[in-house]
């Protein structure tokens, strides 16, 4: 349960669809960004891998027996659900993946769309849905990170919620 949790967290935040368009509802969809980009922008271009989720609670989340909590939560997953990443394109689109670089992953995950960095907010087209971040980056913009509040279900059943941290690194 707590693998599903993190998956659909992690896909949720980063790109996921979280409206559905239909014709017969007289919903639009969102419209792909387009034009050049913004000088603000050039900073997210290239690709990003997943380099850390802290929790600012403690938790547990590995069934090895022991309990270990902590606030780093991606110390406690295995090497695929760490395996996540954006590619970012001067053309504004973008490419999420989820499964890129491990081999032999049971959740792979693909997404695409377009994208815009306006001040510091991440809007993503895909899939007829819009979804805005707030990113954060840090002092030479080479790691970007965004935070959630997740119930997430420990080792030992129990739900905790939280804020979650979730930093992506620039691919030199």
């Amino acid at each position: 349960m707590k693998e599903k949790l993190f998956n659909a967290g992690i896909v949720m935040c980063i790109g996921a669809m979280l409206l559905s368009c239909t014709s017969d509802d007289g919903v639009e969809c969102a419209e792909d960004f387009t034009g050049d980009l913004s000088a603000n922008e050039q900073k997210l271009v290239g690709e990003w891998v997943l380099s850390g989720i802290v929790a600012v609670k403690e938790l547990d989340l590995t069934d090895d027996n022991t309990d270990n909590p902590s606030t780093d939560l991606f110390a406690q997953y295995a090497e695929c659900k760490k395996d996540a990443s954006y590619t970012f394109e001067e053309d504004r689109s973008y490419a999420y993946e989820l499964g890129k670089y491990v081999e032999d992953c049971e959740y792979v995950v693909a997404s695409t769309g377009t994208w815009e960095l306006a001040s510091q907010n991440l809007s993503l087209v895909s899939s007829c849905s819009l979804q805005t971040t707030t990113l954060e980056f840090n002092e030479d913009s080479s790691q970007f990170t965004f935070s959630e509040i997740y119930s997430v279900t420990e080792v030992t059943g129990t739900v905790v919620q939280t804020r979650i941290d979730f930093t992506y690194s620039l691919i030199p």
